[in-house]
């Protein structure tokens, strides 16, 4: 049974606490460790407070909430033990998320001093300032959730928290901006790039464009990864940076792990490529040569923000159509799809686990795709010639 009392702060003048036991037992002395809960107003509020926690103890669902843990702390203890399934690049951005975005509002604050309420509040400020709301909430609901898991809280406050509207999703959207080129732009884009870049960086786009490859992917090549007998390239792993180190890492997902065909073009530039690299250099061609096919001069890996800043210097300089690094990736399947490629063929060639990524890019087809699927439309629809009289067959004449 729980016991009563009363004591007074300087702040609230006089209070209840109720003293109870747990069936913890103190392991120096062998008896029941008594537990003590504050903050009540009155004895009848300590009284209805007591009587749960006495019934919860009895059906064995209580548990003692530790007043003093921060949100910061559970972070913590969530991150040691889920990190290691984290791939680094992850590892990395869910740092950065919780230190930028999470933490400054739930860091300090004691885990079980957080209401839905303030869950709502947060969530509606976070929403202001950047579009990826849903997905802070996503990892701060995971750390309540871990919470709750360890026994350190008895519910999750992040439960029930709706992401805001902006007024902007009420509104029908503007023409998006054209991410991706038309064939008669990539021409005149390598055009340029074979003129005035060096072989390297010319290669690098072309094969970017050719293969629809990600730019992490095409910097992690090594020559084995290129097979000139059966005109083949292995993609099954992408770049990673961090702290001044370049580590190769495998892809994301079975998906992304793919072996394409090379068309003569690109296989004939990678040939010359290696060849001017391999100068002065007894190297071995096949399996052997685990080379970087990409490199700074210094043979080290070329940094990940380079195709993104040479592109950039290349069509401000050119007043081309603004697009970006991945902007080419939706060019290669914009031209598959025209070329007449299945969407299940352009999902397997750009290494997309969930077709929805395919599909989405579909929607934003060239106009040229959109031209030949209106003509086929219309021949479909075309009405056969009508038929003159000489060619009505009567009752009469059957």
């Amino acid at each position: 049974m729980a016991s009563f009392q009363k004591y007074t702060t300087k702040k609230d003048g006089t209070m209840w606490l109720y003293k109870y036991y747990t069936g913890e037992i103190n392991p120096v002395t062998g008896k029941k460790k008594p537990s003590t809960k504050r903050g009540f107003k009155t004895k009848a509020e300590a009284k209805l407070d007591a009587a749960q926690t006495e019934k919860e103890v009895a059906d064995g669902t209580f548990i003692k909430q530790d007043k003093t843990i921060t949100f910061e702390e559970v972070y913590e203890q969530w991150y040691e033990t889920n990190s290691p399934t984290f791939k680094p690049p992850t590892r990395k951005a869910v740092r950065s998320k919780f230190k930028s975005q999470i933490l400054p509002h739930f860091g300090n604050v004691k885990i079980n001093d957080i209401t839905r309420s303030y869950c709502q509040e947060v969530i509606n400020k976070i929403a202001k300032k950047i579009k990826s709301v849903e997905n802070m909430k996503m990892y701060a609901n995971q750390v309540f959730e871990f919470a709750v898991l360890m026994d350190i809280s008895k519910s999750n406050p992040m439960k029930g928290v709706i992401i805001p509207k902006k007024e902007s999703d009420h509104l029908a959207e503007g023409k998006k901006m054209r991410n991706y080129w038309e064939k008669h732009e990539i021409k005149k884009f390598l055009g340029i790039t074979k003129q005035a870049c060096s072989y390297r960086d010319h290669l690098m786009f072309h094969l970017l464009i050719y293969t629809g490859a990600r730019k992490g992917e095409v910097l992690a090549l090594r020559w084995n990864d290129i097979d000139f007998r059966e005109n083949i390239i292995n993609f099954d792993k992408t770049l990673f940076f961090d702290k001044k180190t370049f580590t190769p890492l495998t892809s994301k997902t079975p998906a992304s792990r793919r072996v394409l065909s090379l068309d003569d073009t690109t296989l004939a530039l990678l040939k010359k490529h290696r060849t001017e690299q391999s100068r002065g250099i007894v190297q071995p061609i096949g399996p052997n040569d685990d080379r970087m096919v990409f490199t700074r001069e210094d043979g080290t890996p070329i940094r990940l923000a380079y195709p993104n800043d040479k592109l950039n210097e290349i069509i401000r300089s050119n007043n081309l159509h603004k697009i970006t690094v991945h902007g080419l990736r939706h060019t290669h399947a914009s031209l598959l799809f025209e070329a007449g490629a299945s969407i299940k063929e352009v999902q397997e060639r750009l290494g997309h686990s969930d077709i929805k990524m395919t599909m989405n890019i579909y929607t934003h087809v060239t106009k040229a795709v959109k031209e030949k699927t209106a003509d086929r439309f219309e021949k479909f629809m075309e009405f056969d010639p009508p038929i003159t009289g000489s060619e009505v067959v009567t009752s009469d004449q059957e």
